[in-house]
């Protein structure tokens, strides 16, 4: 084959330090919309950026010449020093240090997107920790306490 291709579509999802829920809906616009302007820069278009007061789901195209790991480390960096330039918030800012990242196949794209937009209505029904569990569990990852 004379050309190399691929299309891998990341669902990421990571949190603030400690949980705490920094991200009020007065705010949380200017970090989607940054998150989502850095991610296009580092060629990872993306279809959504949304979360809860303590953590960010994400829905991008890896760009093929970067790792799934180079590309969060950017998108929690740059949004962090944005965070606290802008003094969004009263305190320092800062997200924690792992992140989960799940591959999507073209034929739950839009249920994933969906489930994504729906965050604050998913939940009502779910705490992140349980949430978050159940990522693991699915993807052959034990849960954590």
């Amino acid at each position: 084959m004379p050309h190399s291709f691929n299309k891998i579509w990341i669902h990421a999802i990571w949190a603030t330090k400690e949980r705490t829920p920094f991200i009020t809906k007065n705010i949380e616009s200017k970090i989607y919309d940054f998150m989502n302007e850095q991610l296009r820069e580092i060629g990872c278009p993306v279809r959504i950026v949304n979360g809860m007061p303590d953590h960010i789901h994400c829905l991008f195209l890896l760009n093929p010449k970067k790792s799934i790991s180079e590309v969060i480390k950017q998108i929690k960096g740059s949004s962090s020093h944005f965070i606290n330039q802008n003094n969004l918030i009263p305190k320092k800012f800062a997200w924690q240090t792992g992140y989960a990242a799940y591959s999507v196949s073209e034929s739950v794209m839009e249920k994933v997107f969906q489930y994504i937009q729906n965050q604050k209505k998913h939940h009502h029904k779910k705490i992140f920790q349980e949430e978050y569990n159940n990522f693991l569990q699915l993807y052959g990852f034990e849960a954590e306490k």
